[in-house]
């Protein structure tokens, strides 16, 4: 992706965060510049990778698969220093643009319609070789026992959700013709580096082309700034 691009996406983003009048913390706002600034009181933030994650997931067709992202909180399991046992997280779905099908080895999450249009999300068990299996999926959608078909596609409306539990696979979208869709994740700790697995092989965070300066520096960007300034 070039960063004019991942720039753009990044201020729409914030835009429509807005119109559903949700406050972000301040390092959402803070700039490159900023974090030149920003000292050991801050690694919270960098080792956590709390932030803004665009992500193509390597295919460069972001309209098509791709999501927005913003980690708000985080834990994590891998560093004693953190106790934090869970995260949250906002997204941006737009319509059409799958987030494509995956599921996680640790972490239960709900995934939450937050507002604007309506959310799709298709559901599978992952079977013994973490192929697609062809058996009922059990979920939980705002304390409701629901069991469906194997690819079956929820749709949740605005205000309601599903719990994901690990080693369920799940792909979800924004549905044709209702609009771009806010969505909230709550969860246990997130690690976008070890507990993801992706059904088609693919990347999970994009290569920059530099064509103008970051707007906003990405979550896995903050390596530079730390040895700035520590």
């Amino acid at each position: 992706m070039k960063r004019s691009e991942v720039n753009t996406i990044i201020k729409e983003a914030i835009g429509f965060i807005e119109q559903h009048k949700f406050a972000l913390p301040p390092f959402a706002h803070w700039s490159a510049e900023d974090w030149v600034s920003k000292g050991s009181e801050c690694n919270e933030i960098r080792d956590n990778m709390l932030g803004w994650d665009i992500t193509d997931y390597g295919l460069g067709k972001f309209s098509d698969v791709g999501l927005v992202l913003l980690t708000l909180r985080n834990g994590n399991q891998n560093n004693p220093a953190y106790d934090k046992t869970y995260a949250e997280k906002l997204l941006i779905s737009q319509e059409d643009q799958k987030c494509p099908m995956h599921f996680h080895w640790s972490k239960m999450e709900d995934i939450i319609n937050r507002g604007g249009g309506v959310m799709v999300m298709k559901l599978y068990n992952a079977d013994a070789d973490e192929g697609l299996a062809d058996s009922d999926v059990t979920v939980v959608c705002d304390g409701v026992l629901r069991t469906v078909p194997a690819g079956t596609e929820l749709e949740l409306m605005p205000g309601e959700s599903v719990t994901l539990p690990p080693r369920m696979y799940h792909s979800f979208w924004a549905k044709k013709g209702s609009g771009s869709v806010l969505i909230g994740e709550v969860s246990q700790c997130n690690d976008d580096n070890t507990d993801n697995r992706f059904l088609e092989p693919m990347g999970r965070f994009p290569t920059i082309e530099e064509d103008e300066p970051p707007f906003r520096l990405l979550c896995n960007e903050y390596g530079e700034q730390r040895s700035c300034s520590n």
